[in-house]
């Protein structure tokens, strides 16, 4: 078996960025199991699981500045462990949105922590609204809901919030 891997780099967006990436990882037999890549204003972002042989880590760590240089990003690698599946509890989905604010994230994450909710994955986006232009905040996202997490009660929870910060959830049941 061999070691696991969490590969993240940033800089100036380009034309070739994700090619060049996955060809420095094929160049040392590196297999990429999950990603996660996206502009952010001129930035380009990418965060990545991947494997490799025994002591890959050690091999690409002693290479970083190199690969950096290579690619024109600031590059990290943390180890890190196979993926575990979601046995510990119920996969759902979260969708909110509302007028654009600051602190609409944090106040619907805190109800989630305050559950014992762990977000497996999240994305949000400010769009504006197709007649009057207004600015609107939209996030997404996957859940993993304890077995003993009641979901009325979350959903409950999650309607208070709803109605304090004017704001749509919803929480959908996913099937994996």
């Amino acid at each position: 078996m061999g070691d696991y891997f969490v590969f993240t780099a940033i800089g100036t967006d380009r034309v070739g960025i994700v090619d060049e990436i996955a060809a420095v990882l094929e160049a040392e037999n590196c297999n990429i199991e999950e990603s996660r890549m996206a502009v952010l204003g001129t930035e380009f972002s990418v965060m990545l699981l991947a494997s490799g042989g025994q002591g890959i880590v050690q091999i690409l760590e002693k290479d970083l500045p190199d690969i950096g240089d290579k690619l024109g990003l600031h590059v990290q690698i943390r180890p890190t462990r196979a993926p575990r599946g979601s046995s510990e509890g119920r996969p759902y989905s979260i969708e909110a949105i509302s007028l654009d604010a600051p602190g609409i994230m944090h106040a619907v994450t805190a109800v989630l922590k305050r559950a014992g909710v762990n977000i497996e994955e999240i994305s949000t986006e400010t769009t504006s609204a197709p007649w009057t232009g207004a600015t609107m905040f939209q996030m997404r996202g996957t859940l993993i809901v304890p077995r003993e997490v009641h979901i009325a009660e979350l959903r409950d929870q999650l309607e208070n919030l709803e109605h304090e910060r004017d704001i749509d959830i919803v929480l959908k049941p996913l099937n994996r």
